[in-house]
């Protein structure tokens, strides 16, 4: 109970650092969260102009979830990193720093995958990139990628880990329920677009 408690408290400040905010205010850009859509991931950065800044938010947020997991895994056990993973994930999108009102989660998603399953996390950015050549949406991409993961995870033999994703699916599809409102009807922005 204790290892759990510890990857609970592992996870979720882990997850709940704020990469996007800390990195465009470190540019001298403000607050990332007066611009756009208001959230702290990569594609809002992305809408600064900064290209340098969204990689860089990208490839920590991804990073602060497979270490989440990969350390929880090294001290503590297999359960202890599904653990820690789910709530790196929580924590990213319900920070305590700010006031609970953090990003959607994909990044941190994706480095999940890549922690539990690296062949799944290519598969997702694969199809991310696919939808995203398509469509121009970073949501639209996101959910795709999301909504085929764990489909990709039990083909690959990761049932427990398929589970995980399917929860973590269904919250990634909950966070982007105002830009699923904007795809039906035709006014999300679409990726690139500045503020």
């Amino acid at each position: 109970m204790v290892d759990l408690i510890a990857a609970v408290l592992l996870g979720y400040l882990l997850g709940s650092i704020p990469f996007g905010l800390i990195l465009t205010r470190a540019a001298g850009l403000g607050d990332i969260r007066s611009i756009g859509s208001g959230n702290i991931g990569t594609t809002n950065v992305l809408r600064t102009g900064r290209k340098d800044l969204a990689a860089a938010t990208l490839l920590l947020d991804a990073i602060k979830g497979t270490a989440a997991v990969l350390l929880a895994r090294y001290f503590w056990g297999v359960d202890a990193a599904m653990v820690a993973g789910f709530f790196a994930f929580i924590g990213h999108i319900f920070p305590v720093w700010l006031r609970f009102k953090g990003g959607k989660g994909v990044a941190t998603y994706l480095g999940l995958l890549a922690a539990f399953a690296w062949p799944a996390a290519i598969f997702f950015a694969v199809a991310w990139l696919v939808v995203a050549f398509v469509t121009r949406y970073s949501s639209a991409s996101a959910l795709t990628a999301s909504l085929l993961s764990p489909i990709a995870l039990l083909v690959l033999g990761y049932r427990n880990e398929a589970v995980l994703f399917v929860l973590l699916s269904i919250t990634l599809w909950i966070m982007h329920r105002a830009n699923i409102g904007r795809l039906l009807n035709g006014t999300e922005s679409k990726i690139g677009k500045k503020a």
